[in-house]
């Protein structure tokens, strides 16, 4: 899977490959990290740039979760890459449900407080 193009499907798979090796114990914590932000954007409701805006609004689907997806790739072991495909093989794709989305609003409502945070720290 490693030499394939990156379609749409592809994506899928090695995004569900990249959920497996989140549980691996060899999987690096910076590699933990990128997975889970770009499994996040991914499977966000609410993008972080409005699809209304034209050009923009486009980004972070065509570039910013492909470059996520490479990024954490690059990352991982190869031997876990590997034991991670014969898992994502055996078991479909986790079904988040409510636990992704109040993952997601609460990764939203920390990124609204920090700006807040910030804002008022600028304004005193």
């Amino acid at each position: 899977m490693a030499e394939e193009k990156l379609s749409k499907k592809n994506l899928v798979k090695r995004l569900h490959v990249l959920v497996v090796s989140l549980r691996h114990p060899k999987t690096p914590w910076i590699a933990r990290l990128v997975i889970v932000l770009t499994v996040g954007l991914a499977l966000s409701p609410i993008d972080l740039i409005p699809d209304f805006i034209p050009v923009l609004g486009q980004l972070d689907d065509l570039l910013l979760i492909p470059l996520g997806i490479s990024l954490a790739w690059s990352l991982i072991p190869s031997e876990v890459k590997e034991e991670a495909e014969r898992q994502s093989e055996e078991k479909p794709l986790p079904q988040w449900g409510w636990v992704g989305i109040g993952v997601t609003v609460l990764l939203y409502g920390l990124v609204i407080a920090l700006v807040w945070w910030i804002v008022r720290r600028i304004k005193h």
